[in-house]
């Protein structure tokens, strides 16, 4: 009860704010205040998943049948504000009910049995150790709650990379082509595998997730991002 009544005491000194308006935030609200959530550029790839300006982006490239995005990605747009404070203010929560809100529609939305796993994007060791946590893989703990099923890590970044920003199409996959590695492999036989990461611009980063995959017989592999764009 004292823990309580100190909750509320610093509730009221200290009020949490809206990651992006910083609008104080009621109770019931977490990260996001409803305005803004309703203000998400939201996509309907769940629509058309096999046929869409997403899964052009990956043809040829990766064994990949359905790609999907939350968010339209646009420059100094709602997404990208978003993006920032996952990535860049220490939000790794804020990731997390993105992933359980998509999850959680795709599930009401026929996409209940899709999946046996979310699988996320790994950061190297080291990039993960200065920012402290790996934002697609927040993201994935919510996809996997929302769709309720099981998150794993069954990839390991084994080099570091240069930035993706600013290279060509080629140049991003040439850059990521040979620097994943599966763990636990013998868990991905026969799974039916979500593979997530924070943005989607080339997809080349998925892509070569996929190939690594891949090569352990997965039944399937699907592609879905916090956001993506042109």
């Amino acid at each position: 009860m004292r823990f309580n009544y100190w909750q509320d005491f610093l509730s009221l000194v200290f009020p949490e704010t809206c990651c992006i308006c910083k609008r104080s935030l009621f109770p019931f609200e977490s990260q996001l205040c409803k305005i803004c959530i309703s203000q998400l550029p939201i996509t309907n790839y769940h629509l058309v998943p096999r046929d869409n300006d997403l899964k052009n982006k990956v043809l040829g490239l990766a064994p990949v049948d359905r790609v999907m995005s939350y968010l339209r990605f646009s420059k100094k747009g709602l997404s990208q504000k978003v993006l920032h404070q996952i990535k860049y203010k220490n939000k790794p929560l804020l990731a997390k009910i993105l992933g359980q809100m998509y999850g959680s529609f795709l599930w009401e939305n026929g996409f209940n049995e899709s999946w046996n796993e979310v699988v996320p994007v790994p950061l190297h060791y080291k990039k993960r150790l200065k920012r402290g946590y790996n934002q697609s893989e927040q993201f994935a703990l919510g996809m996997a709650t929302g769709l309720k099923i099981t998150c794993s890590n069954h990839l390991i970044r084994k080099t570091p990379t240069q930035t993706q920003t600013n290279k060509s199409r080629m140049e991003r996959w040439e850059n990521v082509a040979e620097v994943f590695e599966a763990c636990n492999s013998e868990e991905i036989k026969g799974k039916k595998i979500l593979l997530v990461d924070d943005v989607l611009t080339t997809g080349a980063t998925l892509a070569a997730c996929a190939k690594t995959l891949q090569e352990h017989q997965p039944h399937s592999i699907d592609f879905i991002a916090i956001a993506a764009g042109n």
